[in-house]
């Protein structure tokens, strides 16, 4: 199977990448914008797992993107089996404060990007035919389907919280977006999970190394490893969506009723700690 993982150069989407190479033993079409990191990964991999890695640079934020990347993977007859939608941006900013190229990047890449992918790949899924040994294939004890597609949301989709207006109300697109499809993929043999972790023990979200450690110690946190061997399994499931962490399944009914006056006062401390 050939996995097409983006933004696999570094954080979630490099964790994603070596356990598809380590665990699943598929092929990788790694994709991102940072191409020298991108180059050493694949190489990486493919020593560590004996799989074949192809780097690819490309900035996903621009427009025309997903069609491009879709049109290099039939030029070079690339069959993309598994697509795990990663790439993403984070900012922590007032909305009025916003660079107007920022905003476009972060609406270019988590909802036009992401849903181009997801329209041009799932098509492919749905008309490919599987062979008869492919047919006899378990993953995870489970039948393979033709096809599986992973978006990544955030526990932010249901929260109204200034600063990340933004990026919160991208995440809500995918979450929705995402378990809609289910609806149309899955009796055509193509499975499509949507994960909406909370916070993630990466630097996308500009915490100083401290308050790094010491929210995963609190549980706040959890490592990517921890979140991608989760998300895997429910892919390959066929679950439509899934949260990692009890704490998370606890906090999600608080996040849609928080007060105002709380909001208020998180809003001008988490800002504090923002780079």
């Amino acid at each position: 199977m050939l996995a097409l993982v983006t933004g696999a150069s570094s954080g979630i989407g490099l964790q994603y990448a070596t356990a598809l190479a380590r665990d699943y033993h598929t092929d990788l079409l790694l994709v991102s914008n940072q191409e020298q990191e991108q180059i050493a990964v694949a190489r990486q991999l493919a020593d560590s797992y004996h799989v074949q890695t192809t780097p690819l640079y490309a900035d996903l934020s621009q427009p025309e993107s997903a069609e491009q990347l879709h049109q290099y993977c039939v030029d070079n007859k690339l069959a993309v089996d598994i697509l795990i939608n990663n790439a993403g941006v984070f900012f922590f900013n007032p909305l009025c404060e916003t660079n107007m190229r920022r905003l476009e990047l972060m609406l270019n890449l988590h909802v036009v990007t992401v849903a181009k992918l997801t329209r041009l790949f799932a098509e492919d899924m749905i008309k490919r035919e599987l062979s008869a040994a492919e047919q006899q294939e378990r993953v995870l004890g489970m039948p393979r389907k033709k096809g599986y597609i992973l978006n990544m949301s955030s526990m932010s989709a249901w929260m109204a919280y200034p600063g990340i207006q933004t990026y919160n109300a991208t995440k809500a697109f995918i979450y929705n977006f995402s378990k809609s499809i289910w609806y149309e993929l899955y009796p055509q043999g193509v499975n499509i999970t949507v994960m909406t972790p909370g916070a993630v023990d990466t630097s996308l979200f500009g915490l100083a190394p401290n308050l790094r450690r010491l929210a995963v110690n609190l549980t706040v946190s959890i490592p990517p490893e921890q979140l991608v061997k989760r998300a895997l399994k429910s892919l390959f499931r066929g679950k439509k969506a899934a949260m990692p962490g009890l704490l998370n399944h606890l906090a999600t009914p608080l996040l849609k009723h928080t007060p105002d006056w709380l909001v208020r006062v998180t809003y001008k401390f988490v800002g504090q700690y923002q780079k």
